[in-house]
């Protein structure tokens, strides 16, 4: 049975009586690579600092690791790493005189041998002795990820991490969070790129100061959507809807060329609907599954939430 490395019940929030995040009950599990998403001013950065030992909350609990957030905030903070969406760096010190730093704070030895180790991992080992002043943007997102992993936390929290990245650098922050997630790591990554959600995420949950939806990103669209197949026609159909005439089409869309259709079980059905196609005279030219984003997901659930 997988092991729960973060548990929040009916967490809340609220703001001068303003409600951040609604009644949050939540299962990331050890090792997973957890994806949050929703608009700006969902919950998303609250829920971050309240599950960090950041913020207390005003009712419900959470657990890091089985360590209560309230009761044990300095504990919590032992555990977990956290990279928000501003490095937060000392600019006129140095790329090693940062980590330094931060290790004294967490208690490690002088001569701790991780700071070199993420230096080498980020590739910034050559760079140790410039100011952080001199880095890139990209570099000093490395910079600042290699900070949250020093004293090699159980959980750690990811704000927004490509934000603001040159496509390049922001390839480089996700094959480093694909590496980590390898090393059975548990990571809660806040993102508004649905696209990187989708490549990294084993599971993604959905809030707009409540949570909408938890599942992986097949199980959402698979949800959501049902078994959509689509069928491309060389011309159109007449009088498709009447005729068609199968027990097992649960929907069927027209446009144009295009058959969009939803199936009970594809795999079965298939064959017994393009043969039925084939009499009504429709000449095929593919069949295929219907190529859903998390992308369109996201975009229904938010607004179904604002109706």
């Amino acid at each position: 049975m997988a092991t729960c490395a973060i548990l929040a019940e009916e967490l809340s929030r609220r703001f001068d009586g303003r409600l951040a995040v609604d009644r949050l009950s939540l299962a990331v599990y050890e090792g997973e690579v957890f994806g949050f998403l929703g608009p700006n001013g969902a919950g998303k950065t609250t829920t971050v600092r309240m599950l960090a030992g950041l913020i207390a909350p005003t009712s419900g609990r959470a657990l890091i690791a089985g360590v209560d957030v309230v009761a044990e905030p300095q504990r919590v903070r032992s555990l977990v790493g956290v990279l928000t969406e501003s490095p937060g760096l000392y600019e006129k010190l140095s790329v090693w005189q940062n980590l330094q730093f931060y290790a004294d704070l967490y208690g490690l030895a002088p001569s701790t041998p991780q700071i070199e180790r993420y230096l080498r991992l980020f590739d910034l080992w050559e760079r140790r002795f410039d100011p952080v002043s001199a880095l890139s943007k990209g570099m000093k997102q490395k910079l600042a990820l290699a900070r949250s992993l020093l004293h090699d936390p159980k959980v750690l929290f990811l704000d927004e991490p490509t934000a603001g990245l040159d496509p390049e650098a922001a390839k480089t922050v996700r094959d480093l969070i694909a590496a980590l997630s390898q090393e059975r790591r548990t990571i809660f990554l806040c993102t508004h790129n649905l696209h990187e959600a989708e490549q990294l995420c084993d599971r993604i949950g959905l809030i707009k100061q409540r949570l909408l939806k938890v599942g992986t990103p097949h199980q959402l669209k698979r949800e959501l959507y049902g078994h959509q197949i689509v069928v491309d026609l060389k011309k159109p159909l007449e009088s498709l809807d009447s005729q068609l005439n199968l027990p097992f089409v649960k929907g069927l869309r027209v446009e144009q060329t295009r058959l969009v259709i939803e199936l009970e079980n594809p795999q079965e059905q298939n064959p017994l609907l393009v043969r039925r196609l084939v009499e009504l005279g429709a000449e095929i030219q593919f069949v295929r599954e219907a190529d859903r984003s998390l992308e369109d997901v996201y975009l229904q659930l938010v607004r179904e939430e604002s109706l």
